[in-house]
């Protein structure tokens, strides 16, 4: 049985139909997506009439392709492939060839099987504690000055022990470069403190004065990071927009608001947005491809986890007992916190795609629940001194469950010229607390 498998070609079949539990429009976008086809060809395959998607393909390669346009939401087929049809692309029955080079293509197919490449996180406790204690006394030790150098050591620490593919991730940030945006940062803190004891006038405007730099620290925060880290000596680069941050920080939230929250699940994704197609590798461009309805579909089930909890906590302090009613409420609480602390990581990282390449997280709400509390309970009871365990320990968890789904190799991008930016706007971010992430 094994040899006629490995004998015999196999083709993958389309008749436009979706599985249960998929949007339509989701669907047309992915399998789209994977093809890199037209919207006129993304049309015809969803016409109803059966194509052949892949054809010339062997047992296994056929199970892979079976597997990725699945998990798209389309139902596809696997058939023996006849004798006469050995052109392993996309098809569409009776459909001919161009006529030249110039017309859109009569196949289009992935660039082939994608092999998934797990994220891993080598760091351990015991060695990053060592670093974590050290920078904790010398930035004691020098009023504060240290903390750029600790920064620094810690992401160094952390990228260089994540590694996808065989190759770890690096960090370039210069020590110097924070600590000139750090003190300009604490000046500007320092003068909005004074204002505000002494003039409260003048600090009024200096803070009205201030909003209009938000979205420019939020870009300059996100470029600084991206362009000092780097993987493979590709730096990464930012290229995100000041007006597209003004939106993500002002007109979104705001429009969200007069909408009586309505729209939070289309302000998530235009933030998700905001930050995966301003992000690059080298030159090339990162992409989110997520439909809105799945954000909302997301937020719609996290309602009704909190209103079935809710329902089932007040019931229960009415006509059982207020303990019994609490516990109902606090595990409600923690489900909810699981599910958005996992599911968001989930929803934004399976949305985002490098060329044709994408990438899967499977983080799972009870798990992350779990590290989280036994780690908040283990830093408490040591006084804090459980913290490098803590965050080694979770850091190794959401590395075990993220992989980028690789098509070929990774050898292809192109390094972009190599970047630098001041670290003012990070730094002003984090004096303001401005913080600003996907995830």
């Amino acid at each position: 049985m094994t040899k006629e498998l490995h004998n015999e070609l196999y083709q993958i079949t389309f008749a436009g139909r979706i599985l249960e539990g998929f949007d339509d429009a989701e669907v047309r976008e992915n399998v789209q997506a994977l093809f890199r086809i037209s919207d006129e060809r993304t049309a015809s395959l969803f016409s109803g009439a059966t194509k052949t998607l892949k054809s010339g393909l062997s047992h296994a390669d056929a199970l892979v392709y079976q597997e990725r346009l699945t998990k798209a939401g389309a139902e596809v087929q696997i058939a023996k492939q006849p004798a006469a049809a050995v052109n392993p692309k996309l098809e569409t029955a009776g459909a001919q060839p161009p006529a030249s080079s110039d017309d859109e293509p009569a196949t289009a197919t992935p660039t082939g099987p994608q092999r998934e490449t797990p994220l891993e996180f080598t760091g351990n406790g015991r060695e990053y504690f060592g670093i974590w204690i050290v920078n904790i006394l010398l930035t004691i030790v020098t009023l504060g000055i240290y903390s750029a150098w600790a920064t620094v050591r810690n992401n160094q620490y952390f990228y260089g022990n994540t590694k996808l593919d065989g190759a770890s991730f690096q960090y370039l940030a210069s020590p110097i470069t924070i600590l000139k945006g750090r003190l300009i940062a604490l000046a500007v803190l320092v003068v909005y403190v004074v204002l505000s004891e002494m003039y409260v006038e003048a600090a009024v405007v200096f803070a009205i004065a201030f909003i209009p730099l938000v979205p420019w620290i939020m870009v300059r925060s996100l470029r600084f990071n991206a362009v000092n880290s780097a993987y493979r000596n590709i730096r990464f680069d930012f290229q995100g927009r000041y007006g597209q941050a003004f939106m993500v920080a002002f007109v979104w939230p705001l429009l969200n608001m007069l909408t009586l929250l309505l729209l939070t699940p289309l302000v998530m994704k235009k933030t998700h947005e905001f930050i995966a197609n301003g992000s690059r590798y080298g030159t090339t461009e990162f992409a989110l491809k997520a439909d809105t309805g799945s954000y909302y579909r997301f937020f719609g089930k996290g309602l009704l986890i909190a209103i079935a909890f809710g329902v089932a906590a007040f019931l229960a302090m009415r006509y059982v007992g207020f303990t019994v009613g609490s516990i109902i409420a606090g595990a409600g609480y923690l489900t909810l916190f699981g599910y958005f602390m996992a599911g968001i990581s989930n929803l934004f990282l399976n949305a985002v795609h490098l060329d044709r390449h994408g990438f899967e997280s499977r983080l799972q709400p009870l798990q992350m629940v779990w590290i989280y509390l036994s780690n908040s309970f283990f830093v408490v009871l040591t006084l804090g001194l459980f913290t490098p365990w803590a965050k080694v320990r979770m850091a190794r968890y959401r590395a075990s469950c993220t992989a980028m789904m690789v098509s070929g190799d990774l050898n292809h991008f192109v390094a972009a010229e190599q970047n630098r930016t001041s670290a003012l706007g990070q730094e002003l971010g984090d004096a303001f607390d401005v913080d600003f992430a996907a995830i």
